[in-house]
């Protein structure tokens, strides 16, 4: 099968990250992270996404994507250039005063928790089979993500259980400042990256309305925006009929490269095991 990175095709990853509705997971994901004030902080001083947030948006697919189906090369790549842009990153949260560095490890374990939970979360109320053994496995997998950026595995949630308990920590040190408000009106409404997609604004924040809808609702409620979907049954609704949508998009469409390189390397795993069983 060639080098198959960090994860490999008997992986729970591949299964989970292969499908379109993550778009939204990672959505999710940053309307969570953005609640850690220090979090936020280096994402406004740092990210450059009020310039250019389709292209810090796609930077950030990229790297996701390359951790997840790239060969161990692409990945070591991928991560070193992470490490060396966050490591000199220094700023400090202007409501409190509070210095941060982007790369303390607590703020890398907030990043890395919500992007898992969010993946696993938004697959599975999409429609995602993923019985809890496999949810389990799916977080203690990640794992092998979080020490790309330089956290102890030791150190990050590797169940789910785990992963619930981190977050009913960490609650007390979260709060929605206001460039977190900001930040979210941003997400939903942001600038078209040109005037041709202009009548996809509408489609582009109900997308990323759902997106916000799926979060907890601790954490919807700290963010107190008015106008929001906050209906746990509706996002879960709207989910639902986005994944089942996808479905009908043919296979040479719905996947991105990667992807599709991931589920026919799956296909042929599953093969040369039934081969080998029979």
């Amino acid at each position: 099968m060639g080098d198959v990175g960090l994860f490999g095709p008997d992986s729970v990853t591949w299964r989970i990250h292969a499908d379109p509705v993550m778009g939204i997971g990672g959505l999710r994901a940053l309307h969570l992270q953005a609640l850690h004030p220090l979090a936020m902080a280096g994402i406004a001083q740092h990210s450059g996404f009020r310039a250019d947030p389709w292209g810090r948006l796609m930077r950030t697919v990229g790297y996701v994507t390359t951790v997840s189906f790239g060969t161990t090369e692409q990945v070591e790549r991928a991560a070193a250039r992470v490490r060396r842009v966050h490591r000199p990153l220094r700023g400090v949260e202007p409501e409190r005063g509070t210095p941060y560095r982007v790369d303390d490890p607590e703020l890398l374990r907030w990043v890395h928790c919500c992007l898992v939970d969010s993946f696993l979360g938004t697959y599975r109320r999409a429609g995602g089979r993923v019985p809890d053994a496999d949810a389990d496995a799916y977080v203690a997998e990640q794992r092998r993500a979080a020490a790309l950026v330089g956290l102890d595995p030791d150190d990050v949630p590797a169940s789910v259980a785990e992963l619930a308990a981190y977050f009913d920590d960490i609650r007390p040190e979260l709060r929605a400042t206001a460039e977190a408000r900001q930040a979210a009106r941003f997400v939903l409404l942001p600038p078209m990256p040109n005037r041709w997609l202009e009548p996809a604004k509408p489609l582009w924040a109900g997308v990323a309305g759902t997106a916000f809808a799926l979060l907890p609702r601790w954490a919807r409620r700290m963010y107190g925006l008015p106008g929001l979907p906050t209906s746990d049954f509706a996002a879960t609704l709207t989910l639902k009929a986005l994944y089942r949508g996808t479905q009908l998009i043919p296979a040479g469409y719905r996947y991105s490269p990667d992807a599709k390189r991931a589920r026919a390397l799956i296909r042929a795993h599953q093969a040369e095991a039934s081969s080998i069983a029979s």
